[in-house]
């Protein structure tokens, strides 16, 4: 009689793993707290210029992209051959000590001085986020052991968009209460609570204790090191054609930018505008949930490409959300309402390739190469979400805010055929981390 192989401990079981995700839960409501009133102090800074405040507001992205694309491959070596913990430490403190001269524009009479130093905290934040999230990335593989791995990711996932589902929603409503007791910077009162998550977030990464160290043993010179992880992502090409749709799908088809110019047509306000920020992160969480209680994907590669176009569908009604209730004879309390619904719907969307190529890059990677593969795909997120921030402010000052969002909705379907023009094999993959049926 044989006796049955018993399944394997679940990844939140780990103590170490559990205060993982509560530092990242604490860290992305930090982070999310940070961008929702940045943008809407840079838009009660800019709305009196008219469009140029949609470039304003792109410029945020783009101020962030470029230190943390410059870095994140060094990063990534950094993270490869140093204890990533203590690397994640380090950028923890660097991060909540820039997070404190946000509160300096309060102090500041110019408008250009308060610009000034908001987007200098925007950039150097950008640098130490690339530190944080290759080691943030990598340290999984040295908590977890392999086969906790998939359910660690779908975790981690979770957790972490139902951070981004309270950050703006309590970011706003902290905003919306600074006005209400007309202080001249409401801002300040989501800052603080910013600063509180970090100092929690960086006492949860100082207590967890790795179980094994996976750095490279024989570390190379730092190009060498480099090249390898580049040529091995170049090598897997169900892994880079996933993360190349995601790439141009973001930075053609998000919103993010302009949501607070959106919030001010619908007439919402501060409260309204975090609401409409934390409604796709609402649809992501409820679909992170969802695939962590089924069954693995079995047609992975087609629910890929569904995501993508469901996301492509969701951006094109966002955009029209106004449109679309004016026609039904409905108020902008309706339009809002649209626009909430097809944010959530791509949010939901957003979720379901990010568990897939999150699991593809945690289960193909070699442990030794995490920090390196990762930060490439970093690049890849990086340049999709804030450089598509900046993308975004240019088209809508171009074409006008609408209809920068309809064209970027109607692009991903672009982005889409390019993909499998160039990636059929990615339309065959089945489960996730087997190859496809030829």
């Amino acid at each position: 009689m044989s006796l049955a192989t018993p399944a394997p401990a679940s990844a939140i079981a780990s103590r170490s793993f559990r205060f993982y995700l509560g530092a990242i839960v604490l860290g992305t409501l930090a982070i999310q707290m940070q961008n929702v009133a940045i943008a809407w102090q840079v838009f009660r800074l800019t709305k009196d210029e008219g469009a140029n405040a949609a470039l304003a507001l792109g410029a945020i992205g783009l101020a962030e992209v470029i230190p943390f694309v410059s870095a994140v491959l060094f990063a990534g070596h950094v993270a490869d051959t140093n204890n990533r913990r203590r690397i994640a430490i380090g950028a923890l403190v660097a991060m909540t000590a820039l997070g404190l001269f946000l509160f300096l524009p309060e102090h500041l009479t110019e408008r250009w001085a308060q610009l000034t130093v908001i987007y200098g905290v925007i950039i150097l934040g950008g640098l130490a986020r690339s530190f944080l999230t290759t080691a943030r990335q990598a340290i999984i593989a040295e908590i977890l052991p392999r086969e906790q791995i998939p359910s660690g990711v779908r975790w981690r996932n979770t957790l972490f968009e139902l951070a981004c589902v309270l950050g703006p929603g309590l970011a706003g409503l902290m905003v919306w209460l600074g006005e209400k007791n007309e202080l001249s910077h409401p801002e300040n009162v989501p800052y603080t609570a910013m600063t509180i998550c970090f100092a929690g977030s960086l006492g949860l990464t100082i207590a967890l204790r790795t179980t094994q160290t996976l750095q490279t043993r024989t570390p190379e010179p730092i190009f060498v090191s480099l090249r390898q992880g580049i040529d091995f992502m170049l090598s897997q090409r169900i892994m880079l054609g996933a993360f190349t749709m995601d790439l141009f799908a973001v930075l053609l088809g998000g919103a993010v930018a302009l949501l607070p110019i959106f919030a001010d047509m619908l007439g919402a306000g501060a409260f309204g505008f975090g609401m409409l920020r934390a409604a796709s992160s609402v649809g992501a969480v409820l679909m992170s949930l969802y695939l962590i209680i089924r069954p693995p994907l079995n047609h992975a590669g087609r629910s890929l490409y569904g995501s993508f176009a469901v996301f492509g569908l969701s951006t094109i009604g966002f955009a029209l959300s106004i449109a679309l209730a004016s026609a039904l004879g409905l108020s902008l309390h309706a339009a809002f309402i649209f626009s909430f619904i097809f944010l959530f719907l791509a949010g939901a969307a957003d979720a379901v390739n990010v568990i897939i190529r999150q699991t593809i890059l945690q289960t193909s990677v070699p442990p030794e190469m995490m920090g390196r593969v990762s930060a490439v795909t970093a690049v890849f997120i990086g340049c999709s979400n804030e450089l598509g921030m900046a993308e975004s402010g240019l088209a809508a000052r171009l074409m006008g805010t609408v209809n920068s969002v309809v064209f970027g909705g109607l692009a991903t379907f672009g982005v889409m055929g390019l993909t499998h023009w160039r990636f059929p094999e990615l339309w065959r993959l089945r489960k996730v981390g087997q190859e496809p049926v030829r």
